[in-house]
């Protein structure tokens, strides 16, 4: 058995790759003889006759990474293939999510309901097996993973929520949060910049629960990394606060077994192992070379394979003594039993916590949350007072925050500016640093975990660094909420670097993602509570740095709101109807105003979420745009997006900003109710010459 220690390899690294990845590290030595482990060459073949059979795929990552697999998933990971979604088990995920075969191998071989016939039908239409892993559609996958170094992301998510809920929950002799996270990445992961966001975070909040398994096999599709990946990989996590178990052979399941056991002793810092592997390991033709990495091996190189790793077995044939060694259902079934156990104790002992650790874990809201806000506050957003919307959303967040205690916030290094904190917040509320890109893909990890309901602030601008753990959020169907401040060029002096424009249309392309603007504190109100209320949605708060004036409206109308759009201000026998949104529904109040003093009645709609508004029956949609009259849109921001609504006219910014006082822009581009009032003018002349 190798060590798990630092180890001088000398000749039996290849020239240029040890130092490469390992910054001075020379590698364990790779194995190139017959491969003895069935369960390990059972990973194999399961992995290069699926790819084959879909003609499509990735063989060479769990080629190399089937003995790493073996000693993690047959000597320590906890979990019940019976039962995916046992609270404690412990978290796995394949962050180099192209070796997505070698999951699927593992869920099968290990009793999940994941039947050879899915692996069969690997990367195929409405199979259970997609190209990448998918949350949500494979039984045992706890984050879907493709884009390198979300994975890792997601783990320090997870292992966040590990460790909060501990902090919550637990009691002297009664730990029911207490389980590993554990993920797999590659050099990829490594090589994209979150790596070293999200690295350098879990180093500085310890997260001791995470261990990090790197399949360092010095090959990506371009070829050997040395070209352009030359990190020195064991320091620069050392250097974020991690233990660094460096290097191990990768192919030595008992050498990989013993670095876990190592990793899990820690009571302080994260672990990173890097394993040192052959990318298609077993292949005589492609072990070791980047062809290996993104292609079928081929029937003629398959069978040069089973010959070489001593494989006597058909496509997808694993024998019945081999199953029973790798199924893991009746030892899941009594690790999950046991916890059961205690945790009956800790109900016997703690009936109140008990209770609301399950309610959480269900993802269930406290009930009546909502219908106490306004009995605790009846002011809360139907105040008179000019207000921004990020600061009416922090007096929100101030009224929501004890009554819905899952609530876990944050900010990329601008709380003072987003107001994501509130009163007490304490330990709920994160500094993520400058992170931004970093803190969503936590986000996600956090939901996904279970247990709490995360959001986190930064300006709209810098949605842009989030916007891929966005849109994973969005197709995982994670209920995150990204408070997105400083919405428009109403941010004034910071000037175009800050000023978004096209990122409120942006965000709104998204599918199942809720964009949020609204308009005052009433509408920010019903943002957060319609957020908190998906389950299955996240949400993009997109909030104003200038102060805001409160709007008039009805008992049916604060109702509407929850509905995305309506009729704010109406006018009997309307020529026109302006469309607005956020900020700009204040002008298109004032417009209407002017519009009054010209005989020009017009009926003005606000839409603090058109996303939410889509998604109503045509019936209301119809009734709220109206029909066969002339529509004008307006929002600080890119013009283009109106057409949906059949607008014939818009105002809005399709260049970028200017730096200067918030008024000041305003006027420059056009974004005033005269000028509003002007345009709407000539659309219902306009309208009136057409119908003639």
């Amino acid at each position: 058995m190798t060590a798990p220690t630092a180890v001088c390899a000398g000749e039996h690294a290849p020239a240029g790759l040890a130092e490469a990845a390992c910054g001075g590290w020379e590698a364990a030595p790779r194995v190139s003889g017959p491969m003895a482990d069935p369960r390990a060459n059972a990973l194999r073949a399961l992995a290069m006759d699926a790819v084959q059979r879909a003609h499509s795929g990735h063989p060479g990552a769990p080629m190399g990474m089937a003995e790493m697999a073996v000693a993690l998933w047959a000597g320590h990971l906890r979990h019940n293939p019976v039962n995916p979604k046992w609270p404690d088990r412990d978290r796995f995920v394949l962050s180099n999510g192209h070796a997505s075969i070698l999951l699927y191998a593992l869920l099968h071989l290990t009793g999940y309901d994941l039947p050879l016939y899915e692996l069969r039908q690997f990367r195929q239409l409405h199979s259970r097996t997609p190209g990448h892993p998918e949350a949500g559609v494979t039984p045992g996958v706890e984050t879907t993973t493709g884009p390198l170094g979300q994975g890792l992301a997601n783990a320090v998510g997870l292992a966040l929520a590990e460790q909060r809920l501990a902090l919550e929950f637990n009691r002297p002799g009664h730990a029911i949060v207490d389980h590993h996270t554990y993920v797999f990445l590659g050099d990829g992961c490594l090589m994209e910049g979150i790596s070293h966001e999200v690295g350098s975070l879990a180093g500085v909040l310890g997260l001791n629960k995470l261990i990090a398994l790197y399949d360092d096999n010095g090959i990506s599709i371009d070829g050997p990394v040395q070209g352009w990946f030359r990190d020195d990989t064991p320091a620069r996590f050392r250097a974020y606060g991690w233990n660094v178990i460096a290097p191990i052979d990768g192919h030595d399941i008992g050498a990989v077994s013993q670095a876990i056991d190592q990793a899990k002793a820690s009571t302080d810092k994260p672990t990173l192992i890097c394993c040192r592997t052959t990318i298609g390991q077993g292949s005589p033709g492609r072990a070791g070379s980047a062809k290996a990495h993104g292609e079928p091996l081929g029937a003629e190189e398959i069978a040069r394979t089973r010959a070489a790793i001593g494989w006597e077995h058909g496509p997808f044939e694993i024998p019945q003594s081999l199953r029973m060694h790798w199924d893991a259902r009746e030892a899941g079934q009594l690790r999950e039993m046991q916890w059961r156990m205690r945790f009956a104790a800790y109900r016997a002992a703690f009936p109140g916590l008990a209770a609301e650790f399950e309610r959480r874990i269900a993802g269930q809201l406290p009930t009546d949350w909502a219908a106490t806000l306004l009995v605790a506050d009846p002011e809360l957003g139907h105040g008179n007072e000019a207000m921004a919307s990020r600061k009416a959303s922090q007096q929100v967040l101030a009224q929501i925050a004890p009554r819905v205690p899952e609530m876990l916030g944050g900010s990329a290094d601008l709380t003072a500016s987003n107001l994501t904190d509130f009163p007490g917040c304490g330990n709920r509320h994160l500094s993520y640093g400058v992170r931004e890109f970093g803190m969503a893909a936590v986000m996600n990890g956090v939901a996904l975990h279970g247990g709490f309901i995360p959001y986190g602030g930064t300006f709209l601008t810098f949605s842009d660094y989030s916007r891929n753990a966005i849109r994973m959020a969005a197709l995982m169907r994670l209920r995150v909420v990204h408070v997105f401040t400083h919405d428009s060029i109403g941010l004034g002096e910071d000037g175009p670097t800050h000023q978004p424009v096209e990122h409120a249309a942006s965000l709104r392309l998204i599918p199942h993602l809720d964009v949020w603007r609204p308009c005052d504190a009433a509408e920010t109100l019903v943002a957060w509570v319609h957020a908190l209320e998906q389950a299955e949605r996240p949400s993009a708060l997109l909030l104003s740095r200038q102060n805001l004036p409160p709007q008039k409206r009805g008992a049916a109308q604060l109702q509407s709101i929850q509905r995305g759009a309506y009729v704010l201000s109406d006018r009997a026998r309307a020529a026109a109807v302006i469309l607005a949104t956020g900020s700009e529904v204040a002008l298109a109040i004032d417009a209407q105003k002017l519009l009054d003093e010209r005989g020009v009645p017009v009926r003005v709609v606000s839409i603090p979420s058109s996303t939410v508004f889509d998604r109503q029956d045509r019936a209301y949609r119809h009734a709220v745009l109206g029909r066969g009259l002339p529509r004008i849109g307006i929002e600080a921001g890119v013009t283009r997006w109106w057409g949906q609504y059949g607008c014939c006219a818009a105002l809005g910014v399709d260049s970028f900003g200017e730096s200067a006082p918030a008024p000041e822009v305003f006027r420059l581009f056009g974004l005033t109710p005269r000028a509003l009032a002007d345009c709407v003018c000539v659309e219902v002349e306009t309208a009136r010459l057409a119908a003639a």
